[in-house]
């Protein structure tokens, strides 16, 4: 499923690569809309890890949706931003989730006794911007600053443990359902950084390990995403 995922993602990336730079929607008035599809690839960074606890793999994110662009202002570079996308989110450590008789516990284990500890999450998100940009409506090229929050909805969350002796995974209900942060994209053309800083835990609260000590991960996404139309 992932490999098909980056595929469709990479076709993505290679498309808005070739176009030369974002195209506008016009009419004789220039009432032209800019950036109404997104899709980007980060990196997620837990914070407020437990003592010994650790990243390991490529923690990923991927997201693509759309957002209504709604100017404020004749020029029309000055706006806001509604839209509704979707999200998928990995996150690897060295803690390890195990279920067994409706309850799940969590414990550190030695990076030699196994290959992949993941928590997986699949997510419908609203992102709310603020927007602002040098756009015109002949220029194709211009630099954006958008900053705002968004909201997701985790639909799918997994924990999935990987060994050599085989694979476990369920579903993990220690998940938070509802997500939320602050946002902020910025840069030239074809090419923007994009961050993420979520407000609430990726786990419920009174979620601990076995020893008693709190999960408390917090995230910070970085990463690039590409504006569409």
């Amino acid at each position: 499923m992932l490999r098909k995922i980056l595929q469709i993602f990479l076709g993505m990336v290679l498309l808005v690569s070739s176009l030369p730079g974002n195209a506008q929607t016009t009419t004789t008035n220039q009432r032209y809309l800019e950036d109404q599809f997104y899709v980007g690839v980060g990196y997620n960074v837990l914070f407020d890890k437990p003592e010994n606890v650790s990243q390991r793999n490529l923690s990923y994110n991927l997201q693509f949706g759309f957002i209504k662009d709604i100017p404020f202002n004749e020029r029309r570079n000055i706006g806001i931003g509604l839209g509704l996308g979707y999200a998928i989110n990995a996150y690897y450590s060295n803690v390890m989730a195990t279920e067994g008789d409706n309850i799940i516990t969590y414990g550190i284990v030695d990076e030699a006794d196994f290959n992949r500890s993941k928590l997986g999450t699949h997510a419908i998100e609203l992102p709310l911007e603020i927007r602002w940009r040098t756009s015109t409506a002949e220029d194709y090229k211009f630099w954006r600053i958008y900053a705002g929050a968004r909201l997701g909805y985790v639909f799918s969350g997994r924990s999935k443990l990987v060994t050599d002796m085989g694979n476990t995974t369920f579903k993990n209900p220690d998940i938070e359902e509802f997500h939320y942060g602050l946002t902020l994209s910025f840069g030239y053309n074809t090419w923007n950084l994009h961050a993420y800083y979520g407000l609430n835990n990726l786990l419920k609260e009174g979620t601990e390990l076995e020893n008693g000590e709190p999960i408390d991960f917090s995230v910070l996404r970085v990463g690039l995403i590409f504006y569409i139309l």
